[in-house]
């Protein structure tokens, strides 16, 4: 049985008897919960330890890998503007469409209060002024930032530390993205490892939470996975008339030909695995020149993965909605810049792993609470399959905009 079957079992079984031990005997249910609530609680601080080394790794290697490829020419500096673009609009849509969205559904007011009193979250941090927030962004002290898992600024530090180490000897600068990539890997070891007591901790954080809270956050997760396919599949939908507009594609033709590869997305759920169907509806369906398609489509598939900042910011979205946090401009523009660098950076990693790795920094960056990431992770894989095909289709979007100004060349004629 897989990870995620297990976890998506564990939710279940910890609903169900949650909310029947609830409506059996309120009292002896929250007993039960204060007794199995420590497990999630530890659960949870397992995952947390790995943050901050684990991001500032990621962002440097992220830097580096994008400098390298920026590096390689014309193109990969074009394809690589195309994806930083991309990449923050959709996380900016997706900041106004799940805001919208959830403005539209019930929210039961007590889910809150109830949530708080179950110590399942701890209280939002309050929006600073915009001064405080500019004087925030660079540490002084980046091991403090660090130990108060302050993310925005240990990611400030970061994409310096990356950009210097572009400036470095070639030799020591592979010796330290080989340092960073060993603790990268490191942490994602202890993260498995973690993940492999994930149907506990889900069972104990959702059981808590569901014997307490009753209803309400059964409804609450329900709005999530709709929020998530709706703004999936409207992100996937927005990447047609970017081919169009931005790329000079024909609307039909370009929805024809990369139907294949979208087809390869949704049933194996992996970019790296659509690929080989990327290349062929880019070469031989839509006559994109080698030298672009060779290029790019494996530059998108390493550093590209647009559903990734949508992610981060519609979970932040939805528990700013849970607890009823009116999120300022500020912390919405420190969310959208923190999503697209560590979406950047993190597209190598396993899906559960990169679920709490990257969701954890962008959610404390805003002050918001992360204890409900644990339950979010168990039902995140229901979403998934639109994630993959709009991640796809942003993939050969992007390729047809770096695509439009290159010169043709004679294999691209003769398809």
């Amino acid at each position: 049985m897989s990870l995620t079957t297990r976890v998506l079992l564990a939710l279940i079984v910890a609903a169900v008897s949650g909310l029947l031990l609830a409506l059996w005997d309120p009292a002896f249910a929250t007993r039960a919960a204060d007794v199995v609530q420590p497990i999630g609680r530890l659960w949870l601080s397992a995952l947390q330890m790995t943050v901050v080394p684990l991001v500032a790794a990621l962002v440097v290697i992220g830097v580096n890998t994008a400098s390298n490829a920026a590096a390689s020419g014309r193109t990969a500096r074009k394809a690589m503007l195309v994806f930083v673009v991309l990449l923050a609009a959709a996380a900016a849509f997706t900041a106004v469409a799940s805001t919208f969205l959830l403005s539209l559904v019930p929210r039961d007011p007590l889910l809150a209060e109830r949530l708080h009193a179950t110590g399942t979250a701890v209280a939002a941090a309050a929006p600073t002024s915009l001064s405080d927030w500019i004087a925030s962004i660079v540490p002084s002290n980046a091991i403090a930032a660090a130990a108060q898992s302050a993310m925005l600024p240990l990611v400030v530090f970061a994409l310096f530390f990356g950009f210097a180490l572009t400036r470095v000897d070639g030799e020591r600068r592979a010796r330290m993205i080989d340092l960073l990539q060993t603790v990268s890997d490191a942490m994602i070891v202890i993260v498995r490892w973690v993940l492999w007591a994930a149907p506990l901790g889900v069972f104990a954080l959702v059981f808590a939470v569901c014997a307490r809270v009753g209803l309400s956050m059964i409804s609450a997760l329900g709005y999530y996975i709709a929020l998530q396919c709706i703004i999936y599949f409207s992100v996937t939908l927005l990447m047609y008339p970017v081919a169009v507009f931005f790329g000079g594609a024909h609307l039909r033709r370009f929805a024809a030909a990369i139907l294949p590869a979208q087809v390869v997305a949704t049933s194996t759920q992996s970019s790296l695995a659509s690929l080989p169907a990327m290349i062929e509806s880019a070469r031989a369906r839509l006559g994109y020149p080698l030298p672009v398609t060779s290029l790019v489509l494996p530059m998108a598939v390493s550093l590209f993965r647009i559903n990734s900042p949508v992610q981060y910011i519609s979970v932040v979205a939805f528990i700013a909605w849970v607890f009823g946090t009116d999120l300022s401009i500020a912390q919405w523009t420190v969310g959208i810049a923190l999503s697209v660098v560590i979406s950047m950076g993190s597209v190598g990693l396993p899906g559960q792993a990169s679920f709490m790795a990257t969701n954890m920094p962008v959610t404390q960056a805003m002050g918001l609470p992360v204890e409900p990431l644990g339950i979010l992770l168990a039902v995140d894989t229901i979403p998934d399959v639109f994630a993959t095909l709009g991640n796809v289709t942003a993939d050969l979007a992007a390729t047809s905009v770096v695509a439009k100004d290159a010169p043709p060349d004679t294999a691209s004629e003769s398809v």
